[in-house]
């Protein structure tokens, strides 16, 4: 059994974690292990870098193959990508964010761990916005670019 199953927290162990080199170009990082009918960040990919064995099964990144659109960030509904990027000891990590109030570019941030926890304050980046959900950049420590998952402002 694994951990998530009791505490529905995502451990790394659970997850395929892109090498140094792939976090320094960017990546998309999916975080969705539900075996449910959902693809449209299968749909959504330009480059096809994202597949699945079947339409239940959990999507798949080939970290060689994402250009690090986003594209696939603003589609999935249930909040699993991020796109995550490393620069010098900083991390851009970018993500769904759906509560009030929206942060300003530029506001620092509580940046949050899987399990809610503040781990780090990042730096709010840039905003986007998809039908009605926010995308937001923030610049974090590199040491919590697999950790940081959310933002409280």
């Amino acid at each position: 059994m694994h951990s998530y199953e009791k505490d529905g927290i995502l451990t790394l162990e659970d997850l395929v974690i892109p090498t140094k080199k792939q976090l320094e170009k960017g990546v998309a990082f999916i975080e969705c292990i539900q075996e449910i009918p959902c693809n449209p960040c299968v749909d959504s990919c330009p480059v096809g870098a994202i597949s699945m064995k079947n339409i239940n099964a959990p999507p798949i990144v080939d970290y060689d193959k994402c250009i690090a659109c986003g594209q696939c960030i603003g589609i999935c509904p249930g909040l699993a990508i991020f796109l995550i990027k490393t620069k010098g000891d900083k991390v851009f990590i970018t993500l769904q964010y759906e509560f009030l109030p929206i942060p300003i570019v530029g506001n620092k941030v509580k940046a949050l761990n899987r399990k809610g926890e503040v781990v780090d304050t990042a730096i709010v980046k840039r905003i986007a916005k998809k039908d009605k959900t926010f995308i937001i950049t923030i610049e974090a420590n590199k040491d919590f670019a697999m950790e940081i998952r959310n933002i409280r402002v």
